[in-house]
């Protein structure tokens, strides 16, 4: 009986793992340093991102990479850093040498995109 229910209850975590529908991770990855308004955290407020200047949020102290940004956030720009920030952060700039303070989040799967980017556009 206990190796039918831990059988049962692998297969479950794996089917969920493989299909589940719920990406609240996404958002609390991003809520453990930043807020959803414009207020700043650890990070920046994200309220009003999109359409923001990078790196030009007043109160808040950027790294080199993001310092120097001549860009604006957009939907495709944000994709690409919820994923890698790391890897984002030298592409935008054409430099790879920049560096971000902020960790790679590895948040690549779309829907869970989506739903970030649905909290932000709030």
């Amino acid at each position: 009986m206990k190796h039918t229910m831990t059988i049962a209850a692998i297969a479950l975590l794996a089917t969920v793992g493989i299909t589940g529908t719920s990406h609240a991770g996404a958002e609390q990855k991003c809520a453990t340093c930043h807020n959803f308004d414009s207020s700043n955290k650890v990070g920046p407020g994200l309220g009003g991102i999109i359409g923001r200047p990078a790196g030009k949020l007043e109160g808040f102290k950027y790294g080199p990479g993001l310092s120097d940004a001549n860009w604006n956030w957009d939907e495709a720009k944000l994709r690409e850093w919820m994923c890698n920030s790391k890897d984002a952060v030298k592409k935008f700039t054409g430099d790879d040498k920049a560096k971000t303070k902020m960790p790679p989040q590895k948040v690549c799967d779309p829907a869970a995109q989506n739903e970030v980017l649905a909290k932000l556009k709030g």
